[in-house]
Formats: C-alpha cells, sequence, structure tokens
C-alpha cells in the first residue's frame, strides 16, 4: 500500500510538471517590418519598453531608471536581495571618449521597500571610482575591482547608513592592468568550487572571514564582458573582440580551455534584429540587405537561467545580450554525446528584440525573485573610443546619427511570464548557518549559492554533521520526497561543496558518493577526487577504474578529467583502458589525450625551450608570455596563427613568420603603441588597438616572447622608450603603407 501511495504521488508530481510545460509553451511573437533607420532620440523608460518584442505570456518590467542609476553596467544582490549597480559614469560621453579615465564613477545601493518588484531607494554606496568593473557581495561586504588594476577592495557599511565607510584592499598586485578599456577583465563569479573566477586574468580567489587565498591556472579559458556558470559550476565566457557569443562551456575551467568544431549549431552565429544597425564596426560587411546585423558581435553579460519564477521550459537556458544588434538570444544546452551544443530557441528569430536605437543590453541576470533581469545601458555609443577614432567606419555614422549626443541614462528590467507571480525578497543576512542548509535545495540556482557562500562565509562548524547528512540522505533529512520544488541531486552537490568550503570535506564520504544514484553527484564526487590524487593520495583509484568501465558518458569524461592529477601507474592504465574503450568519442579522447600529457605544460615546455637564454631574458619572455595570453590572445590566438571567427576568418592575421615581427624593431613598436589600420598583405582585419597606455616594459616584455618564439632577439626597454620619445606628437593609428613608406625613406 505505502509503494503504491509512493508511485501514485510520484506519479502526480509528473503530470504536474507536464501540464506546467504545456501551460507555457512558447509561442514566439510576429516579427515587425524592419526599421531600416529607426531615429536616435531618447525614449522614456515606458516609451521604450513599448518597443521591445518578446514570446507570448512574458513581459518587461521596469526596476529602476535615471536618475536613480546612470549609465549602469552590472549589478549583484546581497542575500537581502539589495541591489549593488556598478556605473561606468564616464564612458563615452562624446565621440572621443574625452574624462574616460576621471575617477568619478559610483555604485549605487537600490532598496525595494514595499517588495512590489520596483526600486523605491537609491544611495551612492561608494563614490570616485575608476570605471567599476566587478562586484561580488559577501556577507557584510563588497568585493570591488576598477578598471586597470588588478587588486581587490573591501568595502562595508559599519553604521548601516546605506553608503560604504570603510574600505580595505584585500589582493594586491602591483602591475597596472593592460590594454584598453574593453579588453579588461571581468566576472569575480563565486564558482561552485568555492574559488570566485574572473575572465582575463589566470588567478582564481578563495574568500575566506580573514583572509583571501590566491590561486592560478595556466591554461584557463579567458573571456572578455561576462560569466556565468550552470549546476555543476560549468562557465560560460564570450568576447566581443573576437565576436565569439560562448565558448569554454564544454569542461570546468580548472581542465584548460576547450573549444571543439560544432559546439555551436548551424546558423547559431546569425542574429534576427528587428532594426537597421548602422552602427557596426564591422561596416557594410556585417550587415543584410535590410540593413541589419548579420552576426553576432557585441556579445556581452551573458546568464545561464536557474530561476524558478518563469516558464520550467527556461531552466538552464543561456541568454546572450547583444547590445550592437540591440537584442537578447535564448540559446538551448543540448548535450549530444558528451558534446554541449548551443542551438537558437527560436528559427530565425530572438527572445527579445527592441526597434530603440538606445537599448543597449549589457548583462543578464538570474534574480532572486526568480526572474530574468536586464541591465540596459541605454545610451547611443557602445564601443569604446579605440573604435571611434578618425579613419574609423563607425564614427561616420555615429556623428550622422547623433549617438554622442545620448548619455547620462540607464534603465534595469526584469522579464516576467503573466501567469507566474515573481518570488518575495529574499531575507537571508540575518539566518544562522544551520537556517540557511534548507536553501542548499531551493529551486532558484541564485539562492542554493548564495546559501552555499554565506554559510561558509560564517565558519560555523556545527552544521558540518548536518551537511555530511544532507550529502548522505537528503531526502530523509528533510522529510521525503513530495517536497516537489527541491532537486535533491543538486542539494547534496552543493552540501558537499560547503564541506569542501569549510575544509570539512572527507574521504569517505567522497568515496561513498562515488556510487550515489544520480550521475550529477557522481560526477562531481569524481571532481572532489582531484585535491587527493593532485597530493599523491592513490586511495581512491581503485573506486574510479571501477566507475571507468561505465558507459555514462559524463562520469567517464570526468575520470579522464580528474587523473590528469595523478601521476600514479594506475591513473595511467585506467585512461589508457577509456582512451580504448571511447577512442570514437571527440569528448572523452580529448580529455584522455590532455591528462596523459601529465605535468606536460605550456609553461614548462617555455622553459625549457629557452633555457639557453639569461636569467632575465627568460624572465621578461615568461613575463610577455602572460601578458600575452591576458590580452592578445583574443584577436591573434594561442598559437599567434591569429584567432578565428565561427564563420572560419580570421580575427586578426598570424604572428608567425610576420614580417612585421620579424622585421625593424622600431616598426613594430609604433604599430603596438600607436595601432594599426586597414588591410594587411591585402585582407582587411579589426583594428590593431594603440596600447601606448602601457608602460615600456610591459611592451617590451610582449613584444620579446611574440619575436622569441618566432626565433628573433628580444625587444628592449630602451627600444620602446625611444620610439614613443620619436612618435609622441601622433594621435592617429599607423596604416601598413605609411609604416612602409616610412622604413624605406630611412633605408635610402
Amino acid at each position: 500500500m505505502e509503494k503504491l501511495k509512493l508511485t501514485l504521488g510520484l506519479l502526480t508530481i509528473m503530470i504536474l510538471f507536464s501540464c506546467k510545460e504545456k501551460q507555457y509553451a512558447d509561442k514566439i511573437y510576429e516579427k515587425p517590418e524592419i526599421v531600416r533607420e529607426a531615429p536616435s532620440k531618447f525614449l522614456s523608460p515606458e516609451e521604450s519598453m513599448k518597443t521591445f518584442y518578446l514570446p507570448e505570456g512574458y513581459k518587461v518590467e521596469l526596476v529602476a531608471s535615471e536618475p536613480m542609476v546612470d549609465e549602469p553596467v552590472a549589478i549583484a544582490w546581497d542575500g537581502d536581495g539589495r541591489m549593488y549597480v556598478a556605473e561606468m559614469n564616464t564612458y563615452m560621453q562624446d565621440v572621443d571618449g574625452t574624462g574616460t579615465n576621471r575617477s568619478i564613477s559610483k555604485i549605487k545601493l537600490l532598496e525595494d521597500l514595499d517588495g512590489d518588484g520596483k526600486m523605491d531607494k537609491s544611495t551612492v554606496f561608494i563614490d570616485s571610482l575608476l570605471l567599476p568593473r566587478m562586484i561580488l557581495p559577501l556577507e557584510n561586504e563588497l568585493i570591488v575591482n576598477e578598471t586597470f588594476s588588478y587588486d581587490l577592495w573591501s568595502y562595508k557599511d559599519t553604521d548601516n547608513d546605506g553608503v560604504a565607510d570603510k574600505k580595505e584592499r584585500v589582493y594586491h598586485n602591483k602591475n597596472r592592468r593592460g590594454g584598453n578599456l574593453e579588453h579588461q577583465q571581468s566576472g569575480l563569479l563565486w564558482n561552485l568550487d568555492n574559488w570566485v573566477y574572473t575572465t582575463y586574468n589566470p588567478a582564481r580567489f578563495k574568500f575566506k572571514k580573514n583572509k583571501v587565498i590566491v590561486d592560478t591556472l595556466e591554461n584557463m579559458t579567458r573571456g572578455q564582458w561576462g560569466l556565468t556558470q550552470d549546476d555543476m559550476g560549468i562557465m560560460y565566457y564570450s568576447t566581443a573582440g573576437a565576436e565569439n557569443p560562448a565558448y569554454g562551456f564544454q569542461q570546468h575551467a580548472v581542465y584548460g580551455a576547450y573549444d571543439p568544431p560544432g559546439r555551436l549549431a548551424e546558423g547559431f552565429m546569425e542574429p534576427w534584429p528587428i532594426v537597421g544597425t548602422p552602427d557596426v564596426q564591422g561596416g557594410p560587411k556585417r550587415l543584410r540587405e535590410d540593413n541589419t546585423l548579420n552576426y553576432f558581435t557585441g556579445v556581452a553579460g551573458q546568464e545561464l537561467f536557474r530561476g524558478h519564477k518563469l516558464p520550467p521550459s527556461m531552466y538552464g537556458d543561456l541568454f546572450i545580450p547583444e547590445p550592437v544588434g540591440r537584442l537578447i538570444r535564448r540559446a538551448k544546452v543540448k548535450n549530444e554525446n558528451g558534446k554541449k551544443v548551443l542551438y537558437n530557441a527560436y528559427d530565425k528569430t530572438e527572445f527579445m528584440a527592441s526597434t530603440d536605437l538606445n537599448f543597449r543590453p549589457v548583462q543578464a541576470k538570474t534574480g532572486p525573485d526568480g526572474t530574468l533581469y536586464i541591465v540596459d545601458m541605454y545610451r547611443g555609443i557602445i564601443q569604446e573610443s579605440n573604435w571611434t577614432r578618425e579613419g574609423s567606419a563607425i564614427r561616420p555614422v555615429i556623428i550622422r546619427k547623433e549617438l554622442d549626443k545620448n548619455i547620462g541614462k540607464g534603465r534595469i528590467y526584469r522579464i516576467v511570464h503573466e501567469d507566474i507571480k515573481p518570488d518575495k525578497r529574499p531575507n537571508m543576512l540575518g539566518k544562522s548557518a544551520s537556517e540557511l542548509l534548507e536553501y542548499l535545495g531551493h529551486p532558484n540556482g541564485w539562492y542554493r549559492n548564495t546559501a552555499q557562500k554565506l554559510i561558509i562565509l560564517k565558519e560555523d562548524e556545527s552544521v558540518i554533521e548536518d551537511l555530511k547528512d544532507i550529502a548522505r540522505d537528503n531526502e530523509s533529512f528533510f522529510g521525503g520526497l513530495f517536497n516537489a520544488d527541491k532537486d535533491f541531486g543538486l542539494q547534496r552537490i552543493h552540501a558537499l561543496y560547503t564541506l569542501e568550503g569549510l575544509d570539512a570535506l572527507d574521504k569517505t564520504l567522497v568515496n561513498e558518493k562515488l556510487k550515489d544514484e544520480d550521475t550529477r553527484v557522481k560526477v562531481i564526487a569524481i571532481r572532489l577526487c582531484d585535491s587527493y590524487l593532485k597530493s599523491g593520495d592513490t586511495s581512491l583509484l581503485s573506486s574510479l577504474e571501477e566507475l571507468s568501465k561505465s558507459d555514462d558518458i559524463e562520469v567517464v569524461n570526468q575520470i579522464a578529467l580528474s587523473l590528469r592529477n595523478s601521476k600514479d601507474k594506475k591513473a595511467t592504465e585506467i585512461l589508457d583502458f577509456i582512451g580504448e574503450k571511447f577512442n570514437e568519442n571527440e569528448i572523452i579522447a580529448h580529455s584522455v589525450k590532455e591528462s596523459l600529457k601529465k605535468d606536460d605544460s605550456r609553461l614548462a615546455q617555455l622553459k625549457e625551450q629557452f633555457s639557453d637564454k639569461s636569467i632575465n631574458d627568460r624572465k621578461r619572455i615568461l613575463d610577455g608570455y602572460d601578458i600575452y595570453n591576458q590580452l592578445c590572445i583574443t584577436c591573434h590566438g594561442a598559437d599567434m596563427q591569429g584567432a578565428k571567427s565561427e564563420d572560419g576568418l580570421l580575427i586578426a592575421p598570424t604572428l608567425i613568420g610576420s614580417p612585421r615581427v620579424l622585421g625593424n624593431k622600431n616598426t613594430l613598436n609604433k604599430i603596438l603603441l600607436n595601432g594599426l589600420i586597414g588591410p594587411i598583405d591585402g585582407k582587411e582585419y579589426g583594428i590593431m588597438l594603440p596600447l601606448k597606455d602601457n608602460g615600456d616594459q610591459w611592451l617590451s616584455d610582449v613584444l620579446s616572447y611574440v619575436r622569441a618564439i618566432n626565433g628573433a632577439s628580444l625587444i628592449s626597454k630602451k627600444d620602446v622608450r625611444n620610439t614613443r620619445a620619436a612618435t609622441k606628437d601622433r594621435e592617429d593609428y599607423w596604416t601598413l603603407e605609411e609604416l612602409e613608406k616610412e622604413e624605406k625613406t630611412k633605408n635610402r
């Protein structure tokens, strides 16, 4: 009888969820006639919202707008649902970017006092910042990073007036972050694994009550504006520089960068705006006959939606803002024989699109209320000043459309469904660690991650045994199967990683979880073996060997990834077995191949390759390698042969065997100092941006690395300094024709 009741209960739950899916089935909007040349005048928030197109049943609600917010670029919530908003108040205030580097930007604190979803109060939490890029709320503080810096600062409001009154640097790197404004790091994502990640910077951080732990990953994926994660902690990156809307999501970042061909479905790179896009940096080649954007270009601020107050079919979808195209792509993530592949959720249509030329979505976020939030910078110019200089394709368009006049505003929206009521504000900051345990199984990923973070920051050891009980048998711990909102597998995963964050994870529990009935828990347990394997512990290898006989691709692939941490002979034998059994599976074969390399890293190879150089020269080459990977790799590729866009075209020319690299040092210095525009060897590429804001040592190191790989002599700091002095009055880009003419004149 009890079994019958249990079965009927489960069937009821399944039927209810099935009905929900049918009830919320998407019906896409009827696309309006394309507006080739829309006016650029400012619209009020209410007027702008009338230009939005969304699937049937979805609607946009205004959360905040000017003057409450001004030039917003990023948002984050504390445990009580108060919203921090980073503003770039000096971003492109005219076509030349005059005054960009003034330290007058702000971080606002917004509060919804009556619970209606719209913000009622705005306070300047931090003032006088240089273009703040990253914000991470902890328990009672906000971690902040500013442009051109690696430093992380902690800000606290000790008297509860909504204004930070205590400032402390918690991470310091004396080097200036190089590159232009758009090639800076972003992120500060507290990952499932309790490390906090950024995009370009290979460093990652762990926050404890009284210290910050720093670690580095040599072969980590690097991206630009935006970083998000799925339920398993797999992160999704994007880069506007390489026109790449999504990558890095095949495996966790700790196992290195891997982006197999076919990860984006055929046609995925083609966006479908509903308004003409005259202000695209690529010019006519990036426009259709109807004047709309034909290829993703400004991708930024993507979000893997994990909320609970929109139709269930939206959970786990990737939302990619495209501010140049004035749209947001909804991507379905499908697992095809172990490879994750992204598909547009609609046929030749976007989830959200606007005819308002000032609609500039730069970030999407899952909110505590379970809905999807959109940060709209709402402005005319979205490109940084290096792309709007004299001679650029976009400058005449900006001036003609008067986009440079549209500044000083900003909107934050949330996307809701007309049949689903958003959740109330959270109330987590005042709760004890034991009271937060149940949130580890909340249907909203924001709650699960926030609860895990807060429990770890409290460092309360009294919950350790409860966490172990949850990891072992959370269905009994929370009263059985009939709590339909909970995903018990995800709750066990968060319990395991919360124990890891409290330094309370034990090997016995990990070994138990290798046999968990939920594949996701099994995969996480394998990943948690990494630290033991790395330390030389071989006691878990027998369990991993047994698991390697499974036909579950996710399980076997994680074993292949994790075994790169062990140098034991048994680990190699298991990898050989997996490699032979799954030799036709692209994903597993790659994992096995990379894991068999063990310590044969790129850094180790470089040290060996240049072992005959002096200590100083080796240091300069390795420093240049680090700079290259944080900046140049986006366009020139890891192998220096030019990164390819998804349509197979090179973003930038190859540096291997390049006559510019191997030729006159002074000419090469000029290119880096002032940039390069126009055709190169008969082909058109994007603009090579000027890097003169960086120091002579920085420039000479990265150039020395590039030349050393090409077998050429290094460039000295003095070389760069002399070129800088000789060209100090030049503001424009160089063209190859100019440089070649100058060189010929000097050689006469």
